[in-house]
């Protein structure tokens, strides 16, 4: 089978029906963040501890599909030695990598980001790759205020992800593309939507200007929401938040305008939301793509609005790894009926 049609197989598997991504590719002083939050022992032992939690919960695999994890991570071993790629593939899990480098300031612009780790990222695919990466994430951060995001910096993100998505390719690994707009500031939804839109339209034509292979690609989006500074979000005032209804059609009209319809599929970062609000609107937003008869199948590709209430469980302690295991369980479960369409809270 060619690299292509190889390609394009694990991009359909990672967003197969009633499955999704766990993401779990917090850097080390991420993850030691959360850490904090619970009194877990910040140590490279305990953020393998948390990791061989989350991949060696039972049953599981009946609604991942795949999970990104960091450079650490991916040459940590689970308790019984086997490599953690390994331990998933076993189970039918697609092990991804995260393979951008963070965020570096933008020229010309002292509020805005642009991603960096293209430097000898071919290397270090071909490394990954032989590690047992069969995809990658790339995120970019695209920030709503007054003035910004400019085009300029939405265009140099988006130059840099089809160029990470084209060596991707090469190396035989799927890309998946997050261009997340940031939940943070006072803008309306009607904001949010218009900047979801001209940030995908902006990344899609680079992608096609790198000779990109769409269906072997996928796209990690955020969802159209109003800043959560703003009035539709202010906490405790009923009727303030955007509904779930309102969410998912600005967000699908910014996919319907944007995105192509050849992508293999999209699937939703849960960024700032709440474990319940993330899998209440991707449901919602599921429930009106089928309407619509969108061509892309959506799913999640989760990561604190899956964990948050397992870490909380766990506190870094062995005698409640079964029940922080069953919480998970409960989470991915709750999330893949959302996928469908099919969650009701």
């Amino acid at each position: 089978m060619n690299n292509t049609l190889v390609l394009e197989k694990i991009a359909e598997a990672l967003v197969a029906t009633g499955k999704g991504i766990l993401a779990a590719d917090e850097s080390p002083g991420t993850c030691d963040k959360r850490f904090d939050e619970h009194g877990i022992p910040k140590t490279e032992e305990m953020r393998r501890k948390w990791r061989g939690l989350l991949f060696g919960t039972p049953a599981v695999q009946t609604a991942l599909s795949g999970v990104i994890l960091y450079d650490e991570t991916l040459r940590q071993k689970a308790d019984d030695g086997t490599l953690f790629p390994e331990l998933l593939k076993s189970r039918g899990i697609t092990p991804g990598i995260k393979v951008d480098q963070g965020l570096e300031p933008f020229e010309g612009s002292s509020e805005e980001k642009v991603t960096k780790g293209l430097g000898a990222l071919a290397t270090r695919l071909a490394e990954y790759y032989a590690l047992g990466a069969r995809f990658a994430k790339w995120r970019a951060v695209i920030t709503i205020g007054t003035g910004i995001p400019t085009e300029r910096c939405i265009r140099e993100n988006a130059r840099r992800l089809a160029e990470y998505a084209r060596l991707c390719q090469i190396a035989g690994i799927v890309p998946i593309l997050e261009p997340e707009v940031l939940l943070d500031g006072t803008h309306t939804l009607a904001r949010s939507e218009e900047v979801l839109t001209q940030t995908l339209k902006i990344v899609f034509e680079e992608v096609e200007k790198a000779e990109v292979n769409p269906k072997g690609l996928i796209l990690k989006s955020s969802m159209a929401l109003p800043g959560k500074e703003s009035s539709r979000q202010s906490s405790g005032q009923a009727g303030k938040t955007a509904t779930p209804e309102e969410v998912a059609k600005a967000t699908l009209s910014a996919f319907t305008q944007a995105v192509p319809k050849t992508v293999a599929g999209i699937v939703f970062l849960s960024g700032g939301q709440t474990p319940m609000e993330a899998t209440v609107r991707l449901n919602e937003i599921v429930v009106q793509a089928k309407a619509l008869k969108a061509p892309w199948p959506l799913t999640f590709s989760y990561s604190r609005a899956l964990q948050a209430p397992v870490i909380a469980e766990w506190k870094g302690q062995d005698g409640n790894v079964a029940s922080a295991q069953a919480i998970f369980k409960k989470r991915v479960e709750e999330t893949a009926l959302a996928s469908q369409g099919k969650f009701t809270a």
